[in-house]
């Protein structure tokens, strides 16, 4: 009996996904449990296992194309069997192709076209008729349309090198895998050239999450915002101190694995900020999951640090590592994002001094960290230099008041200017 392939939620969050590549072709075996595709959800890129065997019959949603969860990608059915693709399995009218794939693509195509060659039009060797018209099928015509491949600059593989589906389908591949492959700089691409007025970039599956998500938090969340500045002169002491002694098995730790570890201690003292609003109840958590903002070149992924209050400076360092370069190669696994009780995002390292964070619901706080910067203070009457940083909480008012925020940012401050005390 024929299985159909849906496109699953790969993530928690996940409405749609993007077929990024297909690991099998029309005609390979599959075997239950097999890895079908690749799949980019909004936070990282899954892959999608065979959930029966048989051959891969028919690819309905080709390599680029989206589809949302539940829908109907491909059909693996036994070799001989009947296979008709109803109306409603495919995407027609959305960014996917909606063309169902034949069992042979040369079959398929030569039908949509009208057959074998026509011998009163003159062709060359490269599959284009005597007057320069690419000669092509009307279904890889299409296909190329919806997946935004010039079919000009195809060479066809098909009789009489005709360009068939198959070419449109591996050159949608290859520039998927050209975009992956490509090292994002600070600045978009290719300079503008003069009559390039603007560039439209399509969304990805995490930039449309982060939208999503923004209008969830900002709307419905009310915000208010409380801010602190921080004499860091001791924390940076200690942190030198600690990286003498880590640099011993090679590791290191940075300020934000301080404040971390600081903030999640100070969410033990105060667990009405470390909570989730439920809607109908306020859940106050006993242990800190510290979620860690880490900017992707797509959008932005919060890694969390499980039990953040319970270990030392070394394991928070090396976690948040380890998490953060598996965040910018999309492979994180659903787990290891989503569960934060509280979360920090730090812009120190790129020079700002103060800003305002978003609330990640139903999370109910959120910790923006400023830049360290050497400012003029008093100092026992007298004018002094010291590293001073501003640290802005974001919380939401439904479950954190304003005296609470206080409290917590109190002892957080405390804890930095006095880093021994987190050892107390």
């Amino acid at each position: 009996m024929a299985t159909k392939v849906h496109m699953e939620a790969l993530s928690p969050t996940m409405e749609e996904g993007q077929v990024v590549r297909w690991l099998k072709e029309v005609g390979d075996p599959v075997g239950q449990g097999d890895i079908l595709a690749e799949i980019e959800t909004d936070k990282a890129t899954m892959e999608l296992v065979a959930r029966g065997e048989g051959l891969l019959r028919r690819i309905l949603v080709a390599a680029g194309g989206t589809a949302p969860v539940g829908e109907v990608i491909a059909i693996i059915a036994a070799e001989g069997e009947e296979v008709e693709a109803a109306p409603d399995e495919g995407l027609a009218g959305s960014e996917a192709t909606a063309e169902p794939a034949a069992d042979s693509s040369q079959r398929e195509d030569e039908a949509e076209s009208g057959g074998a060659e026509d011998p009163a039009v003159p062709t060359t060797s490269a599959g284009r008729s005597a007057a320069g018209r690419v000669r092509a099928s009307p279904l890889s015509k299409r296909l190329a349309r919806q997946l935004g491949i010039e079919i000009e600059a195809l060479e066809g593989t098909g009789p009489g090198g005709r360009v068939v589906r198959r070419d449109v389908e591996a050159a949608a591949a290859r520039a998927a895998q050209e975009e992956r492959d490509a090292e994002p700089g600070p600045v978009s691409g290719a300079a503008l050239q003069p009559d390039e007025e603007f560039e439209d970039i399509p969304l990805t599956q995490m930039r449309k999450t982060v939208a999503r998500r923004l209008v969830e938090s900002l709307g419905p969340v009310p915000h208010f915002y409380l801010t602190v500045d921080v004499d860091m002169t001791r924390a940076l002491a200690a942190r030198a101190r600690v990286n003498e002694i880590l640099a011993r098995d090679g590791g290191k730790a940075s300020v934000n694995d301080v404040i971390i570890k600081a903030a999640a201690v100070a969410l033990t003292r105060h667990p009405e900020c470390n909570a989730w609003w439920q809607g109908s109840s306020i859940r106050r958590f006993n242990c800190v999951h510290m979620g860690v903002a880490v900017a992707v070149p797509d959008g932005l992924i919060t890694p969390v640090i499980r039990d953040a209050h319970a270990k030392g400076l070394d394991a928070i360092s090396r976690e948040v590592r380890e998490l953060a370069a598996r965040a910018r190669e999309k492979k994180l696994q659903p787990h290891e994002y989503t569960g934060s009780t509280f979360s920090i995002s730090n812009l120190g390292m790129f020079g700002i001094e103060e800003f305002t964070g978003v609330i990640n619901p139903p999370e109910a706080g959120i910790l923006a960290v400023g830049a360290v910067e050497e400012r003029p203070v008093a100092v026992g009457g007298e004018v002094a230099l010291r590293p001073r940083m501003r640290i802005t909480m974001s919380c939401d008012h439904r479950v954190i008041d304003g005296a609470q925020g206080a409290r917590f940012l109190a002892t957080l401050k405390s804890y930095l200017e006095e880093p021994l005390a987190i050892l107390i």
